[in-house]
This record gives structure tokens, C-alpha cells and sequence, in this order.
């Protein structure tokens, strides 16, 4: 199975391209974490008074720096919608968003990977019909090794997942019940907590589920260019050996 990546840069109606454009020098990096945005800014050059200004109406500010090595912000931003965003017509086309988007000097980049490579080309003419596009490069991912920028997003691992499923998840991790040979039990759990044990294996389940779903789309990825199942090659040799 090829595994396809396109990375491309986009020009429409954006406040963190337009600042970029306007500021020609400034780097701005851009996470979804999920009900909120992560901006990283970055400038080797110190900022003029205008610029700190627009800053700070981005957003709440986490960490803001200025020095010889010129300027690194970081801020947090309300996500109050994504609907029409073009992170959201990448799974409409079984294509991975490769954060985070960058904008730089009045372009956001992104990158893509997808399973098929008509699945990339249905995504670029979409965006191309009310976006201005450049494809900036096409890579066959076959013999690649998957790059560590591949890695899930946090937020994505844990959607969906509650806070009492978490907490239930943690509780578990924490005090060795998935360590082989198995150092607690399901009851011995619940009884450091509130609720009955049939709750609480409920919260747990629920959370591994979940996790285990959402980990789907990356597990897939991950082993999508081996060229061999070893499971397969197991279940061939307990036929060899029975055939003995």
C-alpha cells in the first residue's frame, strides 16, 4: 500500500496570513487543540510597537519573548468554529493534516497524506475552486519512512474521551494494570474510588475503546508501506510445524 504526501500553500481570507503578509518577516505556526488555537510567532528581527499590538488581539497571550534573537510569541485563541475550514475538507477526502499550518509572507502552507493519490488531486481541485492554490511538491511515500512529524495530535488521540474515562484510564496506567504480569485488579481499582466496580471498568473500557479508535487512521499509516504481515508469517509457521 503507497502512502502519497502534498504539501501546498493557499491564498484566501485569513488574519494570521494578511498579518503575515504585512509582515514579511514574521513566522506564524498554527495548532487546532480542541475547543482552542495554539499560535506560535517568530521573528529574527525585533518587533515595532504595531505589530506587538496586533498581537495582542490574537488572543491570550502564554509566553512572549524579546531579545538579540528577535521575537517568539506564543498565544491561545478561542475556536469558535471550523465549519468550511480546509482542515475539515482534508477528511472529506481520507486525506491526514499534517500540522501545523504555517503562514509566512501572505501564504498559509500545508501538508496532506493520503492513501491514494486520486484522494490528494480530489482535495487540491476542491480548494482550487475558491482558493487560490500552488502545489509545491508531490512525494510517493512507498519506501519513506513515516516522518516523526507524523506523529497524532494529542487532541485527536483523546476526542471524544470524558473526564471520568480519563481519569479511570489513568488511575489504571498509573497503578500497573496493564503491566504484564498484571500488578492491581478491576476491583482493587474501584475500590480507590466512588463509584462501583462495574462503573468504574465502564469508564475504563469506554476510554480504551475510544482510544483505540482514534488511533486508527495513524496505526494504518504506520503500517501501510510493510510489505509483509507477521502475523501471517506466524500462522505459516504453526501450519509447518502442525504439518510435522
Amino acid at each position: 500500500m503507497s502512502l502519497y504526501e502534498a504539501s501546498f500553500r493557499v491564498r484566501h481570507e485569513c488574519p494570521y496570513r494578511e498579518l503575515s503578509e504585512e509582515f514579511p518577516d514574521l513566522t506564524i505556526r498554527e495548532w487546532y487543540l480542541n475547543d482552542c488555537q495554539v499560535i506560535e510567532l517568530t521573528s529574527p528581527h525585533a518587533p515595532a510597537e504595531e505589530l506587538l499590538d496586533r498581537i495582542d488581539s490574537l488572543g491570550t497571550v502564554l509566553h512572549e519573548s524579546v531579545d538579540e534573537s528577535g521575537l517568539h510569541v506564543v498565544t491561545q485563541a478561542c475556536l469558535c468554529s471550523l465549519e468550511d475550514s480546509i482542515v475539515e475538507r482534508f477528511e472529506e477526502y481520507n486525506c491526514l493534516y499534517q500540522p501545523p499550518t504555517v503562514h509566512r509572507q501572505g501564504w498559509e502552507h500545508y501538508t496532506a497524506i493520503g492513501f491514494d493519490e486520486r484522494d490528494l488531486q480530489a482535495l487540491l481541485q476542491d480548494l482550487e475552486a475558491d482558493r487560490d492554490v500552488e502545489v509545491l511538491s508531490k512525494t510517493a511515500m512507498t519506501t519513506q519512512q513515516i516522518p516523526h512529524s507524523m506523529l497524532a495530535p494529542v487532541d485527536q488521540l483523546f476526542e471524544d474521551v470524558t473526564e471520568r474515562q480519563m481519569a479511570a484510564l489513568r488511575l489504571a496506567l498509573e497503578s500497573g494494570y496493564y503491566e504484564q504480569p498484571r500488578k492491581t485488579s478491576l476491583r482493587e481499582l474501584a475500590k480507590r474510588t466512588s463509584v462501583a466496580r462495574s462503573t468504574y471498568e465502564e469508564h475504563l473500557r469506554k476510554a480504551e475503546n475510544k482510544i483505540l479508535t482514534n488511533t486508527g487512521q495513524f496505526l494504518r499509516l504506520v503500517t501501510a508501506t510493510s510489505t509483509t504481515n507477521p502475523l501471517d508469517v506466524d500462522r505459516s509457521r504453526r501450519t509447518e510445524q502442525l504439518a510435522d
